[in-house]
């Protein structure tokens, strides 16, 4: 590769660390190579030096300078027999994720996930969204694109490209933290303050059961969520919309605990406090976290705003409190995110 060239990181490659990045795009350059480029300020990150460590974020853009062929030469490709097929879509899976489309352009795609199904790949993850997209490319050539994601067990809208330009303006919406989330959850309890903000920086940390976010305000990254209590039933439960003005992991999850009111079924932030008798039957509730809606300024200046129902399990604990969910209203409309 003789000549500089621009890289733009996409949604599957978020939050990875750039020299590991460089490891899966360049198997073959040694790391003690890439330090030197670092060093030297050869290689940059939306034009400005870049440690091993930073973490990268869709939309950014990564200058690669000119290198030896001899160093970055792909891995040799494996033999057809070791090769795994695309995991098969059935029928009713494709007819299961069609109508969970709640609109659909010549740019765009948004449906509303349901809980349970994984976005994308990963170690023991063999069933997910990414996996399933042809179902989604309706009467075009091009497989719709992942710009931004949703836990597993979170539910509700989430935003497909269907073009390679609108990935492009979709990613840099969602980097410029100009796209307005609203999310509904179920707490256990009620905050003391019924709205305000958390301002609270969050670091991940390992586990026997997976990476969990944590409070650091020396090592973590700065995480800010609005919220605001739409309704509570005494001091039992409330009902919280929540905007995130930062796109951390886990964010909504871990500052609800910081509240000391855990999301209804999130053991993993929660512990036991996050779990209560009564308002389900059959076991232990489903995490109650839902992307009720999104909102972002397309290129011609006009706004896209899509509201996603509540899910099944969420349906019956909002009539089960008395909750009404069509209510209307925006506690958060007051809020310039430019």
């Amino acid at each position: 590769m003789n000549a500089v060239q621009t890289l733009t990181i996409g949604a599957d490659e978020a939050d990875q660390r750039l020299d590991r990045w460089f490891k899966r795009r360049f198997p073959t350059l040694g790391h003690g190579k890439l330090e030197k480029l670092l060093r030297t300020g050869q290689v940059r990150v939306d034009g400005k030096r870049a440690k091993a460590a930073f973490r990268l974020e869709p939309g950014m853009e990564v200058r690669i300078p000119p290198l030896d062929d001899a160093l970055v030469a792909a891995k040799p490709a494996r033999p057809a027999a070791d090769v795994k097929p695309a995991p098969r879509v059935t029928k009713g899976e494709t007819d299961a994720l069609r109508a969970a489309v709640l609109y659909k352009d010549d740019d765009v795609i948004v449906i509303n996930k349901h809980p349970g199904l994984a976005v994308q790949g990963g170690t023991g993850t063999t069933h997910h969204l990414d996996g399933m997209l042809d179902a989604l490319k309706f009467d075009y050539p091009e497989r719709p694109k992942l710009v931004h994601r949703l836990d597993r067990d979170t539910s509700g809208a989430l935003v497909l490209a269907r073009t390679t330009a609108a990935a492009r303006w979709l990613t840099e919406a969602f980097r410029a933290r100009t796209t307005r989330k609203v999310y509904w959850a179920l707490v256990v309890g009620v905050p003391k303050i019924r709205q305000g903000k958390v301002d609270l920086a969050l670091a991940k940390l390992p586990g026997a059961h997976g990476e969990r976010m944590v409070a650091d305000e020396d090592e973590g990254k700065r995480a800010v969520t609005l919220y605001s209590v739409v309704d509570h039933a005494a001091q039992r439960a409330a009902w919280l919309a929540m905007m995130p003005l930062t796109g951390r992991t886990h964010q909504l999850r871990a500052h609800a605990a910081v509240l000391k009111t855990p999301i209804l079924g999130d053991g993993k932030y929660g512990g036991e406090a996050a779990f209560f008798r009564g308002a389900e039957e059959g076991g232990r509730p489903k995490l109650h976290l839902h992307a009720r809606e999104i909102a972002f300024m397309r290129p011609n200046g006009k706004l896209l705003k899509v509201v996603a129902p509540l899910p099944a399990h969420m349906k019956t604990t909002w009539d089960f409190f008395g909750f009404d969910s069509n209510m209307s209203g925006d506690p958060f409309a007051d809020v310039d995110l430019k």
